[in-house]
């Protein structure tokens, strides 16, 4: 296919250098930038050019074509994608087109493709979105490239991309320093992927999570179900919730802050496991770990407990670290850690006693505050015993541990819906585990009593009568669903967004999100 008179690579001088695109010009404005565009959209229409085209019929795809490539095989190929970089020689171009995979350069020349098609190539620009049809070639400088036979426009693009630089690195033309600003970067996601494509590796990679947990749990025959986003009443998790307003019922209705409720009433249902990833809301503080509308995933598994739960943890974390990385070891904000079973064991209070020196062990609220303060530790008047555990844990602990951990055996007062501990008292049934500082998963031996329960509940009534306004409201139906009967039950919440950010490394979970909740522009 390919020959000595029309193979570029034995055309004088032609090999891919410094792209420019024309848009970079720094005297024009945005507005003179998309002005120019669309005078060029109105040239590219008087030639006769669909600027939009209903479809394009792509047969291959830029790294596959790279890394099957063989020159004693030239192969035809139709690809589609952005353009990236823009060289013209009089009748010839060089040019880059970037798809999902990666980038690969084309050969465009006049002669090949056409007085009419060249001349319109002198009005497309760098982001518009083109087809390519023609046959691999490795040009004189040894870059795999397409000798084009056609270029046709599949979509002009009428706003130029961020200016960015470019450099021939071995030579490949390469964009670096564009779009640098990370609140652009969020709010603008789309153009975020378009010019560093590196990005859409964290998304993959958060795919291949949910999808390794969704097999995990379906390989164990557990059910994936739906349940109510809209909730009469809100609970589940402490946490203050987003209100709506229904209007053909004329009600109030929260947005869900956790869905732990209602899966729990399919286990009274009958069902031996279930799960669900949901997306969970919660109207609180934003920052580097918390977005508003998170996910998570809870599954609820019949006659097992929470040291059942611990082992699951283990092989389901593992299996994921595998799957993503391709090893069990972790890097993140500096610090190494390994997944690979069995994590340490320590209870709450051994946690706090290593890590402060003071023994929480059976102590009142009064002394609580009393250790809080020897700890210089400010605290809300309005909170009871668990939180000021809690917040004690949070400013001298969970920093402190790297390697994953689970921190075990939690106050009574911090858990209103885990059942109490089999032998010690005061204490419930609950772990978390925490890794490089972090919490990524949060399990109890769920709570089936249902007269404990309604006891339970009630007590959070009470602390939201003192001002606390994450304590949990009581769940008529739930309580009514408990007098039923629940069998024994281990449950558990993953947090995906988190989870993505330790296993990629990302500083934000506004890094794993692709479009983060921002302030209005």
């Amino acid at each position: 296919m390919s020959n000595e008179k029309n193979n570029p690579a034995n055309t004088p001088n032609a090999k891919p250098s410094q792209a420019t695109p024309p848009d970079a010009a720094p005297e024009l404005s945005l507005n003179d930038l998309m002005q120019r565009r669309r005078e060029e959209l109105d040239e590219l229409r008087k030639l006769g050019v669909e600027c939009y085209p209903h479809n394009f019929d792509v047969t291959h795809f830029a790294k596959p074509i790279l890394e099957t490539f063989e020159d004693a095989k030239p192969a035809d190929v139709r690809v589609a994608g952005r353009l990236m970089a823009i060289r013209r020689m009089g009748k010839a171009s060089f040019m880059h087109v970037q798809d999902s995979t990666g980038r690969i350069q084309f050969y465009a020349k006049q002669d090949e493709i056409g007085e009419t098609s060249y001349k319109a190539l002198k009005f497309f620009d760098i982001g518009d979105i083109v087809g390519v049809e023609g046959f691999t070639f490795r040009t004189k400088t040894g870059e795999i490239s397409i000798h084009a036979k056609s270029v046709v426009m599949l979509s002009k693009s009428l706003r130029p991309l961020p200016a960015g630089k470019q450099k021939e690195v071995d030579g490949k033309v390469e964009s670096f320093g564009a779009f640098a600003d990370k609140e652009l970067r969020y709010r603008q996601r789309y153009v975020d992927l378009i010019v560093s494509p590196e990005v859409s590796d964290v998304f993959r990679k958060r795919t291949k999570i949910v999808n390794t947990i969704r097999q995990f749990l379906d390989e164990k025959g557990y059910l994936e179900v739906e349940t109510p986003i809209l909730q009469p009443v809100y609970g589940g998790a402490a946490a203050r919730p987003f209100v709506t307003h229904h209007n053909t019922l004329n009600m109030s209705l929260y947005l869900r802050i956790a869905n732990e409720l209602y899966l729990k009433r399919l286990i009274v249902g009958g069902f031996d496991g279930v799960y669900e990833f949901s997306k969970d809301f919660r109207n609180e503080g934003m920052d580097r770990f918390h977005n508003p509308e998170f996910t998570q995933v809870e599954f609820y598994v019949a006659y097992k407990d929470y040291l059942w739960m611990m082992e699951q943890v283990e092989t389901l974390f593992s299996k994921i670290a595998m799957a993503v990385n391709g090893t069990t070891k972790v890097k993140f904000a500096g610090k190494e850690f390994d997944l690979k079973p069995p994590y340490r064991r320590l209870t709450m209070a051994e946690a706090i006693k290593e890590f402060t020196g003071k023994d929480i062990d059976g102590k009142s609220e009064s002394e609580l505050r009393a250790i809080a303060a020897e700890l210089d530790l400010k605290l809300d008047p309005k909170i009871g015993s668990g939180k000021i555990i809690d917040e004690i844990f949070g400013e001298f602990v969970e920093s402190n541990l790297i390697e994953p951990t689970f921190i075990m055996d939690y106050p009574l007062e911090m858990s209103p819906l885990t059942k109490t501990h089999r032998s010690k008292a005061g204490l419930v049934e609950r772990f978390e585990l925490i890794a490089a500082g972090k919490e990524l998963c949060n399990s109890y031996s769920e709570l089936n009593d249902p007269v404990e329960q309604r006891r339970r509940l009630e007590e959070q009534a009470s602390l939201r009568d003192r001002g606390d306004d994450e304590a949990m409201a009581v769940d008529e139906d739930f309580l009514r669903a408990l007098e039923y009967g629940m069998p024994p039950t281990a449950g558990i919440g993953i947090g995906i967004d988190r989870l993505t950010m330790v296993i990629t490394g990302q500083d934000s979970i506004r890094d794993v999100i692709f479009f983060p909740q921002m302030k209005p522009e």
